[in-house]
C-alpha cells in the first residue's frame, strides 16, 4: 500500500475517534447510571440492547466518515465539481434528455505554473471559472454544471442542442483573447459538441478535445464529423483485422531520378468507405493497437507492393518501432520478403532513452531498412533526433511547402540543408506544386523531391 493511503486511514480512523468519543462517553454514561440505578430491575434484554446500540453508533461514525471521504462533489481549488461527479452528474442528465457540452480550457496554465508559481496558477484557475460564470450569467445561464477535467480544461453542460450556445462561446472566446488576471496573460481555447454525435459521456469527452486540436488550425470554429464512435472503432478494428486497406504510392524524386515511393494507407469500413489517417492514428492509439496496425501495413506493402526494386517509405509510430515484438517481426518479414522499407517517424514529445533508440534503429538498419525523422523545423523532436539518431533522411515540415514559404524562410531552410548534409543526413521536402517551388528547391540543393508538379511533369514525360 502507498504512504498516502496509509496515512488517510490513519487520518479516518482518528477522526472517527475523535467524533466517537463524546457519542461513547454519552452512551457509557446512561448505561452506567441505568444499571447502577436499576440493578435489580434490569433484564438480561436490557444488555443485549446495550451492546447493540454500541455497535451501531460505532458502525455508524465509521460508515460517515468513509463515506463522506469517498463522496466529494467540488474541487478545492477551483471549487467546481469534481471530475467524477461531474461524470456522474452528465450521464443523468445526457440519458434523459437532449444535451450540448462545452470545453474551455487555459492553454498557458503549465507556463503560468513555472513562470509564477502554482498559487498564482491556482488563484488563475479560480479566477477564470468566476469569470466564465459572471459571463454565461449576463446572458441568462445560471446554475449550469462545470467541472475541473484536468489541468487547465473545464467542461460546462447545458441543456439543449449546441447550436442554441454556439454564438454564445464565440463571444465568450473573443472577450478572453486579450484577457489578463493579475496582468498574467491568459490563453484560452474551447471546443462545443452535443448529443447529437454519441450518447456515450466518454466519446463527447474526447471529441470536445479532437475538435478543440482541430480549431486551432481551421478557420471554422464549430467544424465536425458527424461520424458515430462506436461504428468508426468498430471498422477500424475490423480493418486491421481483416487487412482492409487502400494503399496509394507517390514517387519521391531526387533532382534527376526516381529516388523511392511514398506510402499512403486509408483504412475501408466493411461498406467500402475510407478511413483517413488523421481519423483512424487516434483510434488506433486509444485502443492500443499500434503495433499491430504497423505490422498490417508492412505485411500488406511487402506482398502486396507494385514493384521489388523500389524502396517504400511509411509512416511508422515511433512507440511500435520501440516494441521488441515489433522490431523481432519486421526482422522476420524482411528475412523472407525481399523488400527495401523506409520508416517515417514523427513524434511531438521526446524519447529521451537515445540509446536504446541507436541499437533498435542500427539493428534494423542492418536489415537494409532507412529512417526518417519528419516535420523539421516545426516541432523540437525532429532536430533533436537529427542530432542524436542515426537517421539516413529528414523530412521538412509542410510549412515550408506552402506557396511563398520557401522564398520567405530561404535563409532558414538553407541552413537546414547545410545542417544536415553536415551530419551526412539527406533532407527532403514533400507538397511541391508549382514550378517557382520546385526550382527553389533544387537551389537550396534539397536532396529528395515530392509533389504534384513532379508527378505531373512525370505524366508528361511517360
Amino acid at each position: 500500500m502507498l504512504l498516502p493511503q496509509t496515512k488517510e486511514r490513519e487520518y479516518r480512523f482518528k477522526l472517527a475517534l475523535r467524533m466517537g468519543l463524546p457519542i461513547f462517553a454519552l452512551t457509557l454514561a446512561f448505561l452506567s447510571h441505568t444499571f447502577i440505578s436499576n440493578y435489580e430491575n434490569l433484564k438480561i434484554s436490557f444488555f443485549v440492547e446495550a451492546i447493540l446500540v454500541v455497535l451501531v453508533s460505532i458502525y455508524f461514525i465509521f460508515y460517515l466518515i468513509y463515506h463522506g471521504f469517498k463522496v466529494k462533489i467540488t474541487d478545492e481549488i477551483t471549487g467546481t465539481f469534481t471530475r467524477e461527479y461531474l461524470y456522474e452528474f452528465l450521464k443523468k442528465e445526457i440519458a434523459k434528455k437532449p444535451y450540448t457540452l462545452m470545453l474551455i480550457s487555459i492553454d498557458n496554465i503549465s507556463d503560468i505554473n513555472n513562470l509564477y508559481g502554482i498559487k498564482n496558477g491556482d488563484k488563475i484557475l479560480k479566477d477564470v471559472v468566476l469569470w466564465i460564470s459572471a459571463t454565461f450569467e449576463k446572458n441568462t445561464l445560471v446554475n449550469f454544471p462545470i467541472g475541473h477535467i484536468k489541468g487547465g480544461d473545464f467542461i460546462l453542460g447545458f441543456e439543449g442542442s449546441k447550436e442554441q450556445y454556439s454564438v454564445i462561446l464565440d463571444i465568450l472566446c473573443l472577450k478572453m483573447d486579450d484577457l489578463k488576471i493579475d496582468n498574467i496573460e491568459i490563453k484560452i481555447s474551447s471546443a462545443i459538441t452535443d448529443t447529437h454525435y454519441s450518447k456515450d459521456l466518454d466519446y463527447l469527452v474526447e471529441h470536445l478535445f479532437e475538435l478543440q486540436e482541430k480549431h486551432r488550425y481551421s478557420k471554422n470554429q464549430y467544424l465536425e464529423e458527424n461520424i458515430n464512435p462506436n461504428e468508426l472503432e468498430s471498422s477500424v478494428i475490423h480493418a486491421i483485422q481483416t487487412q482492409n486497406i487502400s494503399a496509394m504510392y507517390q514517387t519521391v524524386f531526387t533532382q534527376e531520378d526516381v529516388a523511392f515511393w511514398e506510402c499512403f494507407i486509408k483504412l475501408q469500413t466493411p461498406q467500402g468507405k475510407l478511413i483517413f489517417p488523421k481519423t483512424y492514428i487516434k483510434i488506433i492509439n486509444k485502443l492500443g493497437l499500434g503495433v499491430d496496425f504497423d505490422l498490417m501495413v508492412i505485411e500488406y506493402i511487402v506482398t502486396k507492393c507494385p514493384q521489388q526494386d523500389v524502396v517504400y517509405a511509411l509512416n511508422l509510430l515511433p512507440t511500435s518501432l520501440r516494441d521488441d515484438t515489433f522490431v523481432m517481426r519486421v526482422k522476420e518479414i524482411l528475412a523472407i520478403y525481399d523488400v527495401k522499407l523506409m520508416f517515417v517517424l514523427s513524434e511531438i514529445e521526446y524519447y529521451s532513452h537515445t540509446n536504446r533508440y541507436k541499437k533498435i534503429i542500427h539493428s534494423l538498419k542492418q536489415e537494409g531498412v532507412l529512417f526518417t525523422i519528419d516535420r523539421l523545423g516545426s516541432i523540437h523532436t525532429s532536430f533533436l533526433y537529427l542530432r542524436e539518431l542515426p537517421i539516413d533522411i529528414v523530412r521538412l515540415d509542410t510549412y515550408y511547402s506552402k506557396k511563398g514559404k520557401l522564398q520567405e524562410h530561404y535563409s532558414i531552410v538553407e541552413g537546414f540543408v547545410v545542417m544536415a548534409h553536415q551530419k551526412g543526413v539527406k533532407i527532403w521536402i514533400k507538397n511541391i506544386e508549382d514550378k517557382e517551388s520546385y526550382l527553389l528547391a533544387k537551389k537550396l540543393n534539397i536532396d529528395y523531391i515530392q509533389g504534384k508538379y513532379l508527378s505531373q511533369l512525370e505524366k508528361q514525360e511517360s
